[in-house]
């Protein structure tokens, strides 16, 4: 589920850390390198993590991904992810 903007507290809240072994969809995080809140708890999540994922830290943004040309490439990466997990579950439903 791509997300833009979301509160850690909120988070923490909502979806507690136990949880994350049980997640089965392919999990893109990014985060802005200088959002350290986000960026503790994502390095965290993904050693709970089972399902294929992958953490990238977009040096120099922040937890808005404010700045020139920073959204787009949050973008292009979330894009290639989606690209290359959608076509694999296809080529999967394909099979079956």
């Amino acid at each position: 589920m791509p997300c833009r903007r979301w509160s850690p507290a909120a988070a923490a809240r909502t979806w507690p850390a136990t949880s994350l072994p049980y997640v089965t969809a392919p999990t893109l995080l990014v985060v802005g390198g200088h959002d350290t809140e986000v960026l503790e708890l994502d390095r965290r999540a993904v050693y709970r993590l089972r399902c294929p994922h992958r953490l990238i830290v977009v040096e120099g943004a922040g937890h808005l991904f404010a700045g020139p040309d920073t959204l787009e490439r949050v973008s292009g990466l979330a894009s290639e992810w989606f690209a290359t997990y959608l076509t694999l579950a296809a080529g999967r439903l394909a099979a079956a």
